[in-house]
């Protein structure tokens, strides 16, 4: 075959969720609604922890941007979903559907760095107070966080280069309610062995590496909780790092399922359950997690809705 040849694939079809027409209608209230929620909550932590002098530390620096990556991870995904559904319409453009996927990896994997992050984060403050200042001083956040971004975005760069070297001419039918890596390699007709090289070290460097500073923090972390004398200082260091674990085991959980699994052992159906998880479900359910586990959260909310009517009549109408 000509490997110039890029694709003759112009647009695909994304099945969706179901390809029953009696359930779209459900579907769609149901992702508008967890969408609305997704966005409505991460946007309250941002703004709660932006105005509010007393979160201006680390740990909220973090949180507010897991929030931000939260809602753009959602927003890469959802929206499109909802649109297909109103307008009948399954398709996507070719350029589209790697758009999506550059845009999935990348704030998917920021996601997943922006945990191991705060993870080093709540070590530093519980294990080494006297070096915290030093530890995870604003240069440090910002490096950091940089880092997050830039390794993120090469990653999601290459496996998007390189899908965009294969060609579709077997079909164009995506048994999925997104473009995801996996489903669009299923539908190629060239050699996609350099591919799934890239995507399982690739991906095991983007789940395992975070994760293992995840597990050596929390290594140090809870036998220093169990050591403090005070029964108020222990509780409080549990309420943040269990919301932090909380929203860890929601992620990895599914991620790891869908990505480190071997292919031979994949399921179509399984996949977008679990996909439907960490995309929708994990970004709609950690505002909640972090805002009801934690009362520095909470009081920062409560101020900020005391402080704008307009935005505590909009939240009461929801609701």
């Amino acid at each position: 075959m000509d490997q110039n040849n890029q694709s003759t694939v112009t647009e695909f079809l994304l099945l969706g969720l179901s390809e029953r027409p009696e359930r779209q209608y459900l579907l769609f209230n149901i992702f508008l609604g967890m969408y609305l929620a997704t966005m409505l909550g991460n946007l309250l932590i941002i703004l709660a922890i932006g105005s509010d002098p007393h979160l201006h530390t680390p740990m909220y620096f973090f949180l507010a941007n897991l929030s931000l990556a939260d809602a753009c991870f959602s927003s890469t995904t959802v929206p499109k979903m909802l649109v297909n559904i109103q307008t009948h319409s399954q398709t996507i453009s070719y350029e589209g559907c790697l758009s999506q996927m550059h845009l999935f990896m990348t704030f998917g994997a920021l996601d997943d760095f922006l945990l191991g992050v705060m993870a080093y984060d709540r070590y530093a403050a519980i294990c080494r107070p006297l070096h915290y200042s030093t530890l995870m001083s604003p240069l440090v956040c910002m490096l950091l966080l940089a880092a997050c971004w830039v390794l993120t975005s090469l990653a999601a760069l290459l496996h998007t280069l390189l899908m965009a070297k294969l060609s579709f001419c077997a079909g164009n039918t995506i048994h999925h309610f997104f473009c995801d890596v996996v489903p669009l390699l299923q539908l190629s007709c060239s050699d996609t062995s350099t591919n799934q090289v890239a995507l399982f070290t690739v991906g095991s460097m983007i789940l395992t590496g975070p994760l293992s500073l995840i597990i050596l923090s929390y290594a140090r972390i809870i036998p220093t909780i169990l050591g403090v004398p005070s029964a108020l200082g222990r509780q409080k260091a549990f309420s943040t790092c269990g919301s932090h674990l909380t929203v860890v085991f929601l992620f990895y959980g599914t991620a790891i399922s869908v990505y480190l699994e071997p292919p031979s052992s994949r399921s179509g159906g399984k996949d977008r359950v679990a996909a439907v998880f960490y995309t929708v479900v994990t970004p709609m359910l950690n505002p909640f997690i972090y805002s009801l586990r934690n009362n520095d959260v909470k009081m920062a909310l409560k101020r900020l809705l005391g402080s704008h009517t307009p935005v505590r009549i909009f939240l009461s109408f929801l609701i």
